[in-house]
């Protein structure tokens, strides 16, 4: 059985940060891309970043980058994004999600069609 679940999320203030984790299992964690995914209020699904199954490779949105880091942890089967300067922009539910082909990275967010398994979400909540 796979089982994606994240952890993390919480109440932060404009300018903090917070580090998101995906422990992930019932699959080969390590021969599987995986991403982060966003949902704000009222809102639909918005890509923010994917890192390659071997961690070589990461892409983030245009939005995120130089705020977030997208890293992967094999040896704990733990995908992270650690999320600094948060902005008000960025309150949403952050779900971690298995890229469906084995050692396949989207070149870019083509939608949920990429993912087979999602994790339940964690709320991000950033104050202003």
């Amino acid at each position: 059985e796979v089982q994606l679940v994240e952890s993390g999320g919480g109440l932060v203030q404009t300018g903090g940060s917070l580090r998101l984790s995906c422990a992930a299992s019932g699959f080969t964690f390590d021969d599987y891309a995986m991403s982060w995914v966003r949902q704000a209020p009222g809102k639909g699904l918005e890509w923010v970043s994917t890192i390659s199954w071997n961690g070589d490779s990461t892409y983030y949105a245009e939005s995120m980058k130089g705020r977030f880091t997208i890293s992967r942890d094999g040896a704990k089967n733990t995908l992270y994004l650690q999320m600094n300067s948060l902005k008000s922009e960025d309150t949403a539910v952050y779900y971690c999600a298995k890229v469906a082909r084995p050692r396949r990275l989207p070149t870019s967010y083509g939608g949920t069609l990429d993912y087979d398994y999602w994790g339940q979400g964690t709320q991000v909540t950033v104050s202003s």
